[in-house]
Parts: C-alpha cells; structure tokens; sequence
C-alpha cells in the first residue's frame, strides 16, 4: 500500500475573507509571505509560510508562487454557457437582444455534440479566468445539462447550472410545458453527485405560464437544497411587459414570491429597478442579489444601486452573464461594478469587490464553508494572481503602497492575462502558458 503523502503546500502572498468588509472591521486575512496547505483536495491550512513549513510532512512538494497572490476561486452567479458563442451581439435593448441573436443560438444545442463542445469551450475560458464556480443557465434541451455536468465532472469542479423552462413568449422551437418530469430526472441524474449542484431555472416570468410557475414553485418546494436561478427587473420595457402579464402582483419580484421561488439559494440576476420593499423582502427570504454590471452597461439596461441593497441587507455576488456581459473575467466585471457604484454616488473599494466575488458569493449560495475562502476544510479552490502580469500592471503596482492598492490595479486593469494558475480540489486545471497538469 502506497504511503505517499496526500499533503500539498502553496506558496505565496494569501489573500481570504471571514466577513463582509463593509460592515466589519478586519474581515480579511493577508500574510504577505503565506502557505497554503491543503491535503485529499480540501484546506488543511493557511497562515505564515515560517509557521507552517515545518508541519509538513517530509517529501511533500511545495508550489513556489512568491510575488504572485493566492486567493479562493472567483464564484460567478450568473452566467449563460449556451450565450458563449454569441457573446457581442449588437442590438437596441434586451427584448429585441434574444429574439435576433439568444433563442436561434440555443436552438443548436438540439445537437448533443454541439452541447459538449460548447461546455468543454465554456469551462475552459472560466478557468483561464480564473472562476472555478459558476451558476450557469443552460437551454430547455436536457442534453445541454448533461453537457455541463460531463465537462465538468471531468475537471472536477463545482458548478451549478438547470435546464432552462419557458413555455411561452419564445420560439416553438424552444417551447417547453409544465411537466417537470426533465427537470426532476436532471435534479435526480446531477444534484449532489459529485460537486454538480442542480439549479431549477425559469427563464423569467414572462416566458413562463402561470401554470408552468406553479410547477417549478413544486418542483422547488420538492428538492429545497437545489438552487433556483432567473432574472428579474433587468430592463424597464420587460418590468411594463411584466405588469401587464401579472398585473394582480405588487411587483415583478413578488411575481416569484407568489410561486413560492424565495427562499435560501434563490439567485436573482439583475435587481435594477427593484424598490425598498423588493430588497427587503430578499433579505426577509434569504433569495440573493447577482449584479451583472457589464450585462447592464452592454444592453443599456440600467445602473443597479449596490448600496440600496447594502442597506436592506440583501445579499449581493457579482455574475458575468455571458453573453449579454461582454467578458468571462471577474476582474473586468469588478471594473465595471465599481463604475456602476461611482454612477450612483457611491464607492466600492477593491477588497469589496474581491469578497462579493469569493466569500460574498459563496455565502449568496450558502456555501460558506464549503468554496469561497480558505478555512480548514473547505474544498481547495483556488487562483494565483500575478501583479506583474503585463507591463502596464507591473508598471501600476511597483508603486503600490497598500493591499487595496494592488487590489484595485488588478481589478481595474486586470483580464484573464493576470490569472497565473487555476486550481480545483487542488489540482491544476489552467495555468497561463502550460498544459494542465
């Protein structure tokens, strides 16, 4: 029997959160000379480099990234992997948007094979990005739900995604009904198997019958450790057409409520034109905040008020929403997130951004504990950062004084060329200018 250690260290400056660093104090860990250890894919631990090097057992093999930054995987909560392909799509607004460009791209995946190849595409440039969790909005085509989850069992991560439900307003060719026996046969086939987490996932409300909503609110009632993931209050001419659909509901997001789609590890992309009574009935239900700044800037959809949601305590996370958002990079969607706070009269420091895309979201999730930051026993998700990565950031940061400095040169002038290495449980699935290993 092989008695080879199962220990790995990392080492590097480490970067995590233990609270929101807005409303507390210290809620981050840096050690400027720290090591990562982490044992059968999970942390064993994370703390000074001299500390810890000692507790290793003999022979296990130390990662050198000095000068880069190791921090938890970036978590993107909204994303659409069939969109991959249509990314950069011009068009006046949302509605005009999926009818000219999103449901004809969707109709290819009636082809499994272009369902896998498109999957394989999707996780690949995540992990180039340097996201390692994504929720993830596949098509109304069950294949295209087992593609997510073959690709990405194959690497080994932990992602989220559900076959889409739409049963009007769309297409014949993508129309589907009420029965929610594909969407339980997937939940049944996926969720918890693995690391897949299964998302049951209505379009939104005008694409749905009241009585295919009155099913999915079942179906979510029936499995309520599956995610629930749509959009609402994206863009003004979808909140009037949802008015007139539902016009005995007070407000679109009580359109869900009313199915009974407000609760824990409900995820809500967009949230732009909610009111105060929407935002507090999110943090009443534990239902959490995706804002997709680069989506709402593409389409002109509007400005979302980050602090308005602070202020109700709704939970907030940061999505991509390929293909409206227009780059798979979380640091290019923090860059325009703090464009968007500074619009609306506030300001989004660079450790904030960074924790509504690690810790923020896993906690939107409810997967503290589990991805999002480096205490004992979580999984061993994690990305090198490199400050020096091109010339104008090795230029920036050489003359950084302080963490939030450095932060907000990467966020603000980083891509996919800042991320080093992406590893998952671990194992390395992406390093810049390497094979996989």
């Amino acid at each position: 029997m092989s008695t080879e250690s199962t220990v790995q260290a990392f080492r590097a400056s480490l970067l995590h959160f233990h609270a929101d660093p807005a409303f507390t104090a210290d809620a981050h860990t840096w050690i400027e000379d720290g090591l990562l250890v982490v044992e059968d894919g999970r942390v064993k631990a994370a703390g000074d480099h001299a500390a810890l090097l000692p507790t290793l057992p003999p022979g296990a093999p130390v990662a050198d990234y000095r000068g880069k930054i190791i921090c938890p995987g970036f978590i993107d909560t909204h994303i659409h992997f069939p969109q991959t392909d249509m990314i950069a799509s011009p068009a006046p607004g949302l509605l005009p948007w999926l009818d000219t460009y999103t449901f004809p791209t969707e109709r290819r995946f009636e082809d499994p094979a272009h369902g896998r190849a498109t999957a394989d595409f999707f996780l690949d440039e995540l992990l180039r990005n340097g996201t390692t969790t994504a929720l993830v909005y596949c098509t109304v085509h069950p294949g295209s739900v087992d593609a997510l989850f073959e690709a990405s069992a194959a690497r080994r991560l932990r992602m989220g995604g559900g076959k889409v439900l739409m049963d009007r307003h769309c297409p014949d060719f993508l129309r589907d009904s009420a029965d929610m026996r594909d969407s339980q046969a997937l939940i049944e086939r996926w969720h918890g198997k693995g690391r897949a987490m299964y998302a049951i996932t209505p379009r939104f409300a005008p694409t749905s019958t009241e009585a295919q909503l009155v099913a999915t609110g079942e179906l979510a009632k029936a499995y309520p450790d599956t995610f629930i993931q749509t959009h609402v209050a994206e863009n003004q001419d979808e909140c009037a057409w949802v008015g007139e659909l539902f016009p005995q509901r007070r407000s679109y997001l009580e359109v869900y409520e009313h199915y009974g789609l407000m609760r824990p590890r409900a995820m809500f992309g967009h949230c732009i034109w909610l009111d105060d009574t929407d935002f507090a009935r999110m943090a009443d239900t534990g239902a959490a905040i995706s804002h997709c700044p680069t989506s709402n800037l593409f389409l002109g959809s509007g400005l979302f008020d980050l602090a308005r949601a602070d202020n109700a305590g709704a939970p907030v996370s940061l999505g991509t929403d390929v293909g409206a958002g227009t780059s798979f990079s979380m640091l290019q969607t923090m860059n325009e997130a703090y464009k968007v706070a500074r619009l609306k009269g506030s300001y989004l420091p660079a450790l904030r951004m960074f924790y509504l895309a690690t810790l923020g979201a896993a906690r939107s999730m409810r997967l503290e504990g589990t991805i999002g930051n480096f205490v004992p026993g979580a999984e061993a998700d994690f990305i090198v950062l490199d400050p020096k990565a091109t010339p104008l950031l090795a230029r920036r940061t050489a003359h950084s004084d302080a963490l939030e400095e450095t932060l907000f040169a990467l966020a603000l002038l980083g891509d996919d060329r800042a991320i080093q290495a992406t590893y998952a449980l671990g194992r390395r699935v992406h390093e810049r200018g390497a094979a996989a290993g």
